[in-house]
């Protein structure tokens, strides 16, 4: 028999408590304070625990982050009064399994224990089995291209990632690898027949949301029956209306346990949250695993691997593609280059110039004119910083007028850039 453990100071709620939960198949115990149920759940094994979230000496939040400290699988849901509901949305952030706000319908109750139980038998049933395979290295190598600190701290956290079920937030700039990340993690889950499920919420209508996503009674619709068992994949998750958003939240209560949750934006939502526009509890539960992407410009000690990588993937009628370089100056001037586009617009401008160069080694005078204007190159005070070799590598090549230009900009003798 599923064993909750309900922790409230007040003895009149444990009677009422244990008169409608108990008929309903499972056993219960008490603790009046945070304290005494940590002591309690330490001692014996709870499925559930239903905790208030105002009690002294210790509350309901903070109890729940030390139940999660001790045991990370415990499946904690919270109680609050209507005044404290939305420390009850913060206890999401931590780990809260769900919250059921007082006075609160019995069915509604028994529901969220079913759920919660639900979820503990998903997680035991999941180590019994054994972690996931995890990411293959060559996962990593064909989608994930570098070796910077940026890109080397990202690979560990995907892989980290990979293991759990957490819903995941990647946030980042467009066209900085969020689609990759996303394929990567469902790859790893370990079901290669499960379906990923990918919505973009920029393009789809209210009304089709309403169809595949939301269903009918808050049960899902379409797509979420597609992803039972794999991932639901929602881009650009900012884009949601209001009614959406908050319906989202009802959906997510009630499935969010039967497949993998990655959303992708690239906007602060937090800041949202805190503007009000965007639903405070949606992000709590979408948002417990942020995975910040950083942008090209950030990691462009990078270039030159991802330029060979993309080169590579080229079709060039006069040359075989692997053999195409790109020159130091090439390069420099690449990395000198803001990126709005990140990874996206690097593909596009490698892949046009090894798909139609007619020398096999590229020079940046092939590269095109927005590169390599000198408003992208870096300001003098980084040049008096240290980075004298790479303004030199960037206008070593150019025309003489570029190189006088150049000069006239960073304060130096014309005859130091190679005449």
């Amino acid at each position: 028999m599923p064993a909750v453990l309900i922790v409230d100071d007040l003895v009149s709620i444990h009677e009422m408590l244990e008169a409608v939960i108990q008929p309903t198949g499972f056993a219960t115990s008490f603790a009046t304070d945070g304290e005494k149920a940590l002591v309690r759940y330490k001692a014996d094994k709870y499925d559930l625990v239903l905790a208030d979230i105002d009690m002294k000496p210790m509350d309901g939040i903070t109890l729940l982050k030390q139940l999660k400290l001790y045991d990370p699988t415990a499946v904690v849901i919270i109680m609050t009064a209507y005044a404290s509901t939305e420390s009850a949305v913060q206890a999401l952030k931590y780990g809260a399994f769900d919250y059921l706000q007082k006075p609160f319908r019995v069915d509604e109750l028994i529901a969220t224990l079913r759920r919660g139980l639900e979820f503990r038998k998903f997680q035991a049933e999941r180590a019994a089995a054994g972690a996931p395979p995890g990411i293959k290295p060559e996962d990593i190598d064909s989608r994930l291209i570098g070796r910077s600190p940026r890109l080397t701290k990202l690979i560990t956290q995907v892989k980290k990632l990979s293991t759990v079920r957490t819903p995941v937030l990647l946030i980042g700039e467009n066209g900085t690898g969020k689609n990759a990340v996303a394929e990567i993690l469902h790859a790893a889950s370990g079901a290669p027949e499960s379906a990923l499920v990918r919505i973009d919420c920029s393009l789809s209508s209210e009304m089709n949301f309403r169809e595949g996503l939301l269903g009918q009674n808050g049960e899902g619709g379409a797509w979420v029956k597609q992803a039972k068992d794999g991932t639901l994949f929602l881009q650009h998750l900012q884009c949601l209306t209001p009614p959406v958003q908050k319906e989202l939240v009802s959906v997510l209560r009630n499935t969010a346990h039967g497949f993998r949750l990655i959303c992708t934006t690239s906007v602060d939502l937090e800041q949202l949250v805190d503007e009000g526009k965007f639903h405070d509890e949606l992000f709590y539960r979408v948002a417990s695993l942020p995975l910040q992407m950083p942008p090209l410009r950030e990691r462009t000690e990078d270039i030159p691997l991802l330029v060979k990588h993309y080169a590579a993937q080229s079709a060039n009628p006069q040359f075989d593609a692997t053999l195409i370089e790109f020159t130091p100056d090439a390069l420099a001037v690449m990395a000198a280059y803001h990126w709005p586009g990140n990874l996206v617009e690097l593909l596009q401008v490698v892949s046009k110039i090894a798909a139609t160069t007619e020398t096999r080694v590229v020079t940046s005078q092939q590269l095109p004119l927005r590169l390599r204007e000198l408003k992208h190159w870096p300001p003098l005070a980084e040049y008096l910083a240290g980075q004298e070799k790479q303004y030199i590598d960037m206008v070593l090549h150019a025309s003489r007028n570029d190189k006088a230009a150049a000069a006239k900009v960073l304060g130096i003798d014309i005859s130091r850039l190679g005449g």
